[in-house]
């Protein structure tokens, strides 16, 4: 059997009649030989809603033509023929055709390219959240909390088990690079802005995990620091300079800061909550020192911005022999650069690393950072140094081994 040539809407036939199956006589199949671009932007509107009704769920089998009619419905009657009229002209549609009582009917036809139809038309495919949710669900966490928190999401509609899913790959990615901070801060990471986990993302997240193990803080934060100085507060004065080691101050605490005497000679950052207790209680009567908590929150810039404000000195910056640390590093410097001050790494070089009892093999994730790193901008001296050692030797460290 073969397709007639196109006739003046360059529509072909083909003759689907068989002498000996009785049941087949009669019968025929329309198509265009060269389907045309439909510009669906300039159909009316109703028009786009009943095709896309059509095609919402539509595959590539054949759907009974008074099926369509039904989802038209009577008020709609004509507008489906003409639309039918208009796809086989234009190659989007197959249309099957039976003879009766000397006429053709159409039988049942076939969308040719649903999915092009559905994307032109803005309509998304159908059972996709349940085919993202499928491919997303094989995915194997690190952490067994996660894993575990992932494996209960099945129960939930694809949809909101995506949303949740994509916090829980996000939460991965924010224990890698040692973040700590807020919801806030961790909703900006995970969603690019401060308010888009909603309460009952926050309960279930909360009851799923345990939020203090990432780093995620419920409470309010708090800036653990050693002072050789004096604030003053509306009440009075604070002579911090008289704690032996460090004291933890709220945001809300550093932005009520209205002054501040005894500037320090310096400011002593370290990324290591050990490394830096030890540096707090043995450092120089006129030295600061500042816990930064990996990749510094926004809260913590913040009020680091405030103290600069009173308190201006030059920063050594002390963070984990390792990717992170070097980029920890620099994002912490940059408070310095943007208050008109220097800083410059501490116990970052080589010698620092060589000197560790324990290492550990760089991960993908490290090779790419590093790669990173040494291509956005010149690095200072030491850490330029690191990073080439880090790469010769495939290895990390924590700085807790010699500081």
């Amino acid at each position: 059997m073969d397709w007639s040539p196109p006739d003046g809407n360059g529509v072909c036939t083909l003759r689907l009649d068989d002498p000996l199956r009785a049941s087949l006589k009669g019968q025929r199949r329309l198509r265009r030989g060269a389907p045309q671009p439909l510009n669906l932007d300039a159909w009316p509107t109703d028009e786009r809603q009943l095709l896309a009704g059509w095609v919402k769920r539509a595959s590539d089998k054949a759907v009974r033509h008074d099926t369509l009619l039904r989802a038209a419905g009577p008020h709609r009657a004509m507008l489906a023929d003409r639309l039918l009229d208009l796809l086989l002209r234009a190659g989007a549609i197959e249309i099957e055709e039976c003879h009766e009582r000397g006429h053709w009917w159409p039988r049942q036809l076939r969308f040719l390219d649903p999915a092009a139809l559905r994307r032109v038309l803005g309509v998304p495919e159908p059972d996709a959240d349940k085919n993202l949710w499928d491919q997303a669900r094989q995915r194997c966490f690190t952490h067994p909390e996660l894993d575990l928190a992932a494996q209960a999401l099945d129960a939930l509609p694809p949809a909101r088990a995506l949303a949740r899913h994509g916090l829980l790959v996000a939460l991965e990615a924010w224990q890698e690079q040692q973040r700590s901070g807020t919801w806030r801060d961790f909703s900006h990471f995970a969603r690019g802005d401060t308010k888009q986990i909603s309460d009952a993302e926050k309960t279930w997240l909360s009851s799923a995990l345990s939020l203090d193990d990432f780093g995620i803080s419920d409470h309010t934060p708090l800036l653990l620091v050693r002072l050789p100085t004096s604030v003053a507060l509306s009440g009075g004065t604070w002579p911090l300079g008289l704690v032996p080691d460090f004291v933890a101050l709220t945001p809300a605490t550093i932005n009520a800061m209205s002054a501040a005497t005894g500037a320090p000679s310096a400011w002593r950052l370290v990324e290591n909550r050990t490394s830096f207790e030890r540096v707090a209680r043995a450092c120089g009567p006129a030295e600061a020192v500042l816990w930064l908590p990996g990749y510094p929150p926004s809260w913590w810039r913040r009020s680091v911005t405030r103290l600069l404000d009173l308190l201006p000195a030059p920063a050594w910056i002390a963070c984990d022999p390792d990717p992170d640390g070097i980029a920890i590093a620099l994002q912490a410097g940059q408070l310095w650069t943007a208050a008109g001050l220097v800083w410059q790494p501490w116990r970052m070089d080589p010698a620092d690393f060589d000197s560790l009892p324990a290492k550990r093999p760089l991960s993908g994730r490290d090779q790419s950072l590093l790669d990173r790193l040494e291509v956005e901008a010149p690095l200072p001296p030491m850490l330029a140094a690191l990073a080439r050692t880090l790469r010769i030797q495939q290895l990390k460290g924590e700085q807790e081994g010699y500081l």
